[in-house]
């Protein structure tokens, strides 16, 4: 009987370690790593978090600030659109994802934003869902295009 219960015990534990691992895998490691517009599910999760920590800049709709391309009196420039009129799509999505996560800094050194790095604030599971909610606004012939460049860097 005592060999049983320290096996009951045992497989119990590794079924709790178990779960814990996958928990972790989901929420630091298992996420999409690379936007995907076409996901219904990823799409809809990045819209929420957009409205959340994105369109108070960027704009409700994507379309970014006013005068985007001309400099502020600090020397920077004011938040892009991200719909179909602005560049993002100029750039593959590992890229966006660094920007995101990181700051432009992170890909333009010593280049100053008033967009601040989001890790430690988003997931990097919210990242790409953001990327693909962004990305499913843009017209097919866009996303092809963004597509092809991103592909090219994986």
């Amino acid at each position: 009987m005592v060999l049983g219960r320290k096996a009951l015990v045992a497989g119990g534990a590794l079924m709790v370690l178990a779960s814990v691992a996958v928990l972790i895998w989901r929420v630091y490691g298992g996420g999409p790593t690379r936007a995907d517009p076409a996901d219904p599910e990823l799409a809809a999760l990045g819209k929420a978090v957009y409205a959340q920590h994105c369109a108070a800049c960027h704009g409700g709709n994507l379309e970014g600030q006013p005068h985007w391309r001309e400099r502020l009196p600090n020397g920077r420039l004011p938040a892009p659109p991200h719909d179909s009129s602005g560049h993002a799509w100029h750039h593959p999505d590992k890229q966006l994802f660094e920007i995101t996560k990181n700051g432009l800094g992170s890909i333009v050194p010593g280049y100053e934003s008033d967009m601040p790095a989001f890790k430690g604030t988003l997931s990097d599971h919210e990242v790409w869902a953001v990327l693909s909610f962004i990305e499913s606004t843009w017209s097919p012939e866009i996303r092809q295009r963004q597509d092809r460049m991103s592909q090219r860097v994986y």
